[in-house]
């Protein structure tokens, strides 16, 4: 059986997701923090960039491909729509639409995984 790589897709997005939304909340929490700056990760697009995909040997002779480690998400300073006198930039208004990106990717990375899971089941059933 070969391998089936949208579940490690999905896996990646989620994580992804995971970060961004550590990070959203973050930003929030130090919404009244003087000089503190808001902080955003990485688009995902560049993340699946990044990563590759291992390839199936499918015989001994195959030479192995090295150097295939996952890239780590990383966290950049955000460009800000404001900043107040003390310094912060963070805008609630702007993390609270974050927010809801978020939830919304969150919400179509599973409904798509079940489906693919549904579609699996039905084709193994037969």
């Amino acid at each position: 059986m070969q391998p089936i790589h949208l579940f490690a897709l999905a896996s990646r997005q989620a994580d992804w997701l995971s970060v961004r939304q550590t990070t959203v909340a973050q930003n929030v929490a130090n919404a009244d923090t003087p000089k503190y700056r808001a902080v955003d990760v990485e688009p995902f697009s560049d993340v699946l960039s990044q990563t590759r995909l291992e390839l199936a040997a499918t015989n001994p002779g195959h030479m192995a491909p090295s150097g295939l480690d996952a890239a780590a998400t990383d966290v950049r300073r955000e460009k800000a729509w404001e900043v107040s006198h003390s310094g912060n930039s963070v805008s609630l208004e702007q993390e609270m639409i974050k927010a809801g990106d978020i939830h919304t990717s969150f919400s179509l990375n599973r409904s798509i995984v079940a489906a693919f899971g549904r579609m699996l089941t039905s084709a193994v059933k037969g």
